[in-house]
């Protein structure tokens, strides 16, 4: 049964707001920092830190979908809400994970550091499975108006944006000694702020959102009444040509926000010498969201996601050829150019969680079957393959370049070879995109409403 509360409004849109500043306190200051507090202030090696994240993402993605699927399986709780149960289960090791991260343990022996930090790592990776999942999956509870999910995938961008523009600026200045060196009371300082700011706003996010919708998953032949079955559900996911495209431009953003994260931290440190200028990033990117947010839902409703996010790839790819086949010395002139060139990457995020939406709705469309958590899993599933091998291969490259964890000074050359990979990395970024959304995603703007009109129908006879 499914039973319809208060309109959709306002108020849904902060809490969706608030739950991806959650989640993106503990996620984006991990992923941004967690290799520079470890090659700097623990000096561990990178190449180890390189193996760590691939088995940890490797095994974060196996884990997605088995976690995911427990909202299709399971409501737990007494409120009627599928979601919300889970996420207040997670929300706890989530923001002690990001304490046990950023621990000092420089003074530990080797064996211990070392497992240490892989035993925090792998709790924060499962703990935000737990938190993130039922996150992402609740927006098709939510509304299932396209319009309104659009508004909620705007909503979870400008989360983490605010996080990168009223957070993360502070760390380098907090992190970083006057001579260069790493300061690690810093790195848990700013992870105590994280901790206790996850919690508080998750918690704005379960007060202010209305699960009205229990999607309940049906089985495909029988059209509801039956059992879920994960294996029906990943077999019609397997043949879901827009999941699957939307997997593969994922993996696009994912070594984009590489380059701009933790990749970002070395090219300031070793190639400009200015590890403090990472301040700067977030703030300077402050007047393209103020015009990408009004602006990307309008073009979107008119001319369709996919035009809209085709057309923001190229942009990006055309900026970011330049950036890379012209060394800039001047790293304020370079801050200013790789802020504007990224306004793609924005755009693409404003838009790419309602896609995910449209896929859900997509399948339901062919096989009859709702199960949000399962593709929901399934989908990120994707995204920690794509974070694996886009954070391990950023590492090696790391290494391979020539850096040297807890080196003084980097030998000749370190730094030119770790502007190369910077830069070149949202360009081929920007190609993985428009493969998977250019030539794989084959949902226009016809489509989806068509889609849309014909589950509303269906909706409407099963209340009859």
């Amino acid at each position: 049964m499914e039973k319809e509360k208060s309109k959709f409004g306002i108020k849904d849109q902060v809490g969706y707001v608030f739950g991806d500043l959650a989640g993106s306190m503990v996620n984006l200051y991990i992923d941004m920092y967690i290799l520079t507090f470890c090659t700097y202030a623990l000096s561990i090696d990178a190449k180890w830190m390189a193996g760590l994240f691939l088995f940890a993402k490797i095994w974060d993605a196996i884990n997605d979908p088995l976690i995911g699927s427990l909202q299709d399986r399971y409501m737990i709780g007494k409120s009627g809400n599928r979601f919300k149960p889970y996420i207040k289960i997670a929300m706890f090791p989530l923001a002690v994970s990001v304490l046990m991260c950023f621990a000092d343990v420089s003074s530990w022996p080797s064996f211990m550091k070392h497992a240490w930090v892989a035993i925090a790592y792998i709790v924060y990776g499962m703990s935000y499975t737990g938190a993130s999942m039922p996150y992402g999956a609740m927006a098709s509870a939510i509304t299932r108006n396209p319009q309104e999910r659009t508004k909620l995938s705007r909503a979870r961008s400008l989360g983490g944006t605010a996080v990168g523009v009223l957070f993360l600026p502070l760390v380098p200045m907090v992190i970083w000694n006057e001579d260069q060196t790493a300061r690690p009371e810093g790195f848990f300082l700013m992870a105590v702020i994280s901790c206790v700011a996850c919690l508080v706003f998750y918690s704005i996010l379960l007060a202010c959102t209305t699960e009205r919708y229990q999607t309940v998953a049906k089985a495909p032949s029988q059209g509801g009444g039956e059992d879920y079955k994960f294996f029906d559900v990943l077999r019609s996911a397997i043949r879901n040509r827009p999941l699957i495209g939307v997997m593969i431009a994922s993996l696009g953003n994912s070594i984009a926000s590489a380059s701009m994260g933790s990749m970002s931290s070395y090219l300031y440190k070793e190639y400009y010498h200015s590890p403090r200028m990472m301040a700067l990033t977030s703030p300077l990117s402050i007047p393209i969201l103020l015009i990408c947010f009004p602006l990307i839902p309008k073009l979107a409703q008119k001319f369709g996601k996919r035009k809209v996010i085709l057309l923001s790839v190229v942009y990006n790819f055309v900026f970011s050829m330049c950036l890379f086949l012209f060394p800039i010395s001047n790293p304020y002139l370079y801050l200013v150019l790789a802020t504007v060139a990224n306004a793609g990457q924005t755009a693409f995020m404003m838009l790419i969680w309602s896609f995910v939406t449209d896929c859900i709705d997509y399948q339901e469309y062919q096989t009859n079957q709702r199960a949000d958590g399962t593709l929901y899993s399934i989908y990120t599933f994707s995204r920690k393959i794509a974070a694996s091998l886009t954070h391990s291969g950023a590492t090696y490259l790391l290494a391979l370049v020539g850096f040297v964890s807890g080196a003084q000074m980097q030998a000749a050359g370190v730094g030119e070879g770790i502007r190369n990979v910077a830069t070149i990395m949202p360009a081929i970024a920007s190609v993985v995109e428009m493969l998977g959304i250019g030539l794989i995603y084959n949902l226009n703007k016809k489509k989806t409403d068509e889609i849309y009109q014909e589950l509303e129908r269906r909706y409407a006879e099963e209340t009859k």
